[in-house]
């Protein structure tokens, strides 16, 4: 979950540090205090577009860092994409924004953008009213009923993107059998000479380097033959047979020379060796430009093959055997095309089938999503919603062959109409929590930020918004900004948010509040700018009203 949010020179904010908790975490204050602030800082520490005005009046830069507990199986998860929390679990992300650049970072390594966004697509989902929105665009349908489904249609799922990549190779191995006989036939010739080319040449392993190693001493042949004679002229001029004579004679006076007379005739033996492998090796020198030019030809075939088939021999063969593969497929063609028809049939209906059936239990699955969104709704101060999810057939892929629409009337008389044509921007907010209520158990999200989730509500209807992000908050992180004493008062965590002038500038403050501090604030909230008795009494009652309720819920 999100543990820490440090804000630096952002907007209004001139340095913010909030600790988050698990549960409720709300967000007041007055409006043009800067709530959002916030929420954006957040969501430009996860790679958000930067405004031109986002650096704070007279800093060089911007900065935003948000401090994340990593446990369970989002630890596996982000290891997986290569992003590893340090030993305490923690993972710290940061931008800093600069005039026409920015440098993201995560536990200190410079990342780049959409490596950053993949990482936040694991950490967190935000919901402000661009996030409403994409509850019109029907693509994201398909996805909520599947989300809300879960690990029932999971398997089934799986083996139809399973079926549907082997229908892909099935149809690609078809449509290669799609040349007629005198394609074929040109075919045919072009890999017999192929195979014939190479056959021929009957390439050996290794053949290449001992060549070229012939042919290098060879093409030198002359060159080390005169070396080699210099060589043993110098050698014959050293007389040792007449030294070691005198040595001898020196030694009847003095035995103390016993011991270079040995090693004067054991350097008399390796200089005879010497001599006598020198005259070996030139004797045995081949100097025939015949044998050169031989090998000369043979090494230009072989590369010649090389360029044309592969790098190395070995290649070269390879490429042979899967030429004779190919030509007995040519030449056996009808029966090998009849083959993968029927295998492309054999995997169209596997593919049918499975769609088939996950189409089955997503239109069973719809029933229940929409009953259960319409109870939510009426919770949520629509009288009678009416929702229902169309079906339409497309092609076969990978996700099945549906396509799936929201319709909703959410006002009694009115006809059903897809959902992004009826829904105004507080209705898809409320309709956006009904959806978010409902996967609370199946959403794998820790972290859920909602902005403007209040827009267009009051009353009971404020109070059916707090206990249904209090449902959520029972499975998941919740951060929610929002103006309302209604949810405020379910707030397991209260923050407030001011303005304030300090050196003839408006700055933006956080305050995490206590339990004084955040009656304090309800009260506000009821009673604007005069709180009186009644107002602070209202104040403390609501709140207790909200934690009772809190209670209740969790012993159910």
């Amino acid at each position: 979950m999100l543990l820490e949010l440090n804000v630096k020179d952002i907007a209004l904010v001139r340095k913010a540090s909030v600790s988050f908790d698990g549960g409720l975490n709300i967000l007041t204050g007055e409006t043009g205090t800067g709530k959002s602030v916030i929420i954006d800082s957040a969501m430009l520490a996860l790679g958000a577009k930067a405004r031109s005005d986002v650096i704070r009046r007279g800093a060089e830069y911007a900065y935003a860092e948000l401090v994340f507990g990593i446990e369970g199986e989002l630890r596996g998860k982000l290891e997986s994409i290569g992003i590893f929390p340090d030993e305490n679990g923690l993972l710290v992300i940061s931008r800093k924004i600069l005039p026409g650049r920015s440098i993201s970072r995560v536990n200190d390594e410079t990342v780049t953008l959409s490596r950053l966004r993949e990482i936040a697509g694991l950490l967190l989902d935000v919901y402000g009213q661009n996030e409403y929105y994409t509850l019109k665009d029907r693509e994201k349908h398909l996805s909520i009923l599947d989300e809300y489904m879960g690990a029932g249609t999971a398997g089934l799922k799986q083996s139809t993107a399973e079926a549907y990549t082997f229908y892909r190779k099935a149809a690609e191995k078809a449509r290669g059998f799609s040349m007629d006989e005198q394609e074929r036939a040109r075919r045919i010739d072009l890999l017999n000479f192929e195979w014939n080319e190479i056959n021929e040449a009957d390439l050996k392993d290794g053949e290449e380097e001992e060549l070229s190693q012939r042919f290098r001493k060879l093409n030198h042949a002359r060159a080390i033959l005169e070396y080699l004679n210099g060589a043993h002229q110098a050698l014959e001029g050293c007389d040792t047979g007449r030294a070691v004579s005198e040595l001898e004679r020196a030694m009847h006076f003095d035995e103390g020379l016993a011991q270079i007379h040995a090693e004067l005739l054991d350097a008399q033996s390796i200089l005879d060796s010497v001599l006598s492998g020198i005259s070996a090796y030139a004797d045995e020198l081949e100097v025939d430009d015949g044998v050169l030019a031989e090998i000369e030809e043979r090494l230009d075939l072989i590369r010649r093959l090389e360029l044309k088939y592969g790098q190395t021999i070995p290649d070269v063969l390879r490429y042979r055997d899967e030429t004779a593969s190919k030509l007995q497929e040519m030449q056996e063609y009808e029966e090998h095309k009849r083959l993968a028809e029927k295998e492309l049939a054999d995997a169209e209906g596997r593919l049918s089938e499975l769609c088939a059936k996950l189409s089955r239990a997503r239109r069973e699955g719809a029933e229940r999503l929409c009953a259960a969104v319409m109870d939510e709704l009426r919770d949520l101060g629509f009288e009678k919603p009416q929702i229902t999810m169309r079906f339409e057939k497309k092609a076969p892929s990978a996700d099945g062959y549906d396509t799936a629409e929201f319709y909703a009337a959410l006002n009694p008389g009115e006809d059903l109409k897809p959902l992004s044509e009826v829904a105004s921007g507080g209705e898809l907010s409320r309709m956006m929590l009904a959806v978010k209520t409902i996967l609370a158990e199946t959403d794998e999200m820790p972290t859920l930020i909602f902005d403007e989730i209040d827009t267009g509500i009051s009353g009971r209807t404020a109070q059916k918004v707090a206990e249904k992000l209090d449902v959520i908050g029972m499975k998941h992180q919740v951060i929610c900004v929002s103006h309302l004493p209604q949810i405020a008062a379910m707030s397991d965590v209260h923050f407030v948010i001011r303005k304030t002038e300090k050196d003839g500038r408006n700055v933006t403050e956080i305050e995490r509040l206590d339990e004084a501090g955040s009656c304090a604030e309800l009260a506000r909230l009821l009673g604007g700018a005069q709180i009186t008795k009644a107002v602070a009494e209202n104040a403390a009652e609501l709140r207790e009203l909200a934690k009772a309720g809190k209670r209740k819920r969790r012993k159910t």
